[in-house]
């Protein structure tokens, strides 16, 4: 189960740094954390996200909008700080860290359930400094206990109108930054020493796959059917985080009443 999950994990968050820039990759941690605690989870895969972020950064290193890099990047570090501190105070009750990222998992389907809401109220009135700052402290926060913190930065560049290639362009060295940046308080809090070499040299051949099949994805599809498909998963992962069992255990004791 650990396999097939990590692997699935590993080439979504290529497809999504590579392919469309936010979105499907929000999966891959709640996924793991089915199977791993979620400490254990978000430390196998930060050195892939990042190994995935150096092939993604070559792709798109010329095409990234500088002004947002500039806005959103410093908050995200004082958000990368607070997650860190939650972490670091909750690490030791896993089933509240459990509960933590099935309500996060929950929370992106409900944005993406009100998206066009949500990003209509925010291209009506366009974020400015003070509402990219939350935005970006808000990123850093999620990334830093989920590695998904996709969303809040989307509501502050789709409203930008960005052609594609440097909306994902800058969302791909926003993260790169981000995910680096998240190394000092992984290292301090101790997350590395929870992981097997091994287990990262297995999948790191799976980063390079996915961010090329996120490339290919992004010439010849719209985002649109995907990632209805990943948010349905989601919502599923999400459940059973939060009730603490297999969705479908749930599902067979609810006809026994």
């Amino acid at each position: 189960m650990f396999w097939l999950l990590a692997i699935a994990a590993v080439v979504l968050f290529g497809i999504s740094k590579a392919g469309f820039g936010t979105g499907v990759g929000i999966l891959a941690t709640p996924l793991l954390t089915l199977a791993v605690p979620a400490a254990q989870a978000v430390a196998i895969l930060l050195p892939l996200l990042i190994l995935t972020d150096l092939f993604s950064m070559y792709h798109y290193r010329l095409r990234f909008h500088r002004q947002s890099i500039l806005l959103l990047l410093p908050a995200a570090i004082v958000g990368i700080a607070a997650g860190s501190l939650f972490f670091g105070y909750f690490r030791a009750n896993e089933r509240f860290l459990q509960i933590s990222m099935g309500i996060l998992a929950l929370s992106f389907v409900l944005f993406q359930f009100f998206r066009t809401v949500i990003l209509g109220a925010a291209e009506a009135r366009k974020p400015g400094a003070f509402e990219g700052s939350l935005l970006g402290a808000m990123s850093g926060f999620i990334s830093t206990i989920a590695h998904a913190g996709g969303p809040p930065v989307s509501v502050y560049l789709l409203p930008q109108k960005l052609p594609r290639d440097l909306f994902v362009g800058t969302t791909v060295i926003f993260f790169a930054a981000v995910n680096l940046a998240k190394l000092i308080p992984y290292y301090l809090l101790g997350l590395f020493r929870t992981i097997d070499p091994i287990t990262l040299i297995l999948l790191a051949p799976l980063t390079y796959a996915g961010v090329k099949l996120g490339i290919r994805l992004n010439r010849r599809f719209t985002d649109l059917w995907f990632n209805r498909v990943v948010y349905a998963i989601l919502f599923v992962t999400g459940i059973q985080l939060v009730v603490g069992q297999s969705l479908i255990t749930l599902l067979f004791g609810l006809f026994r009443l």
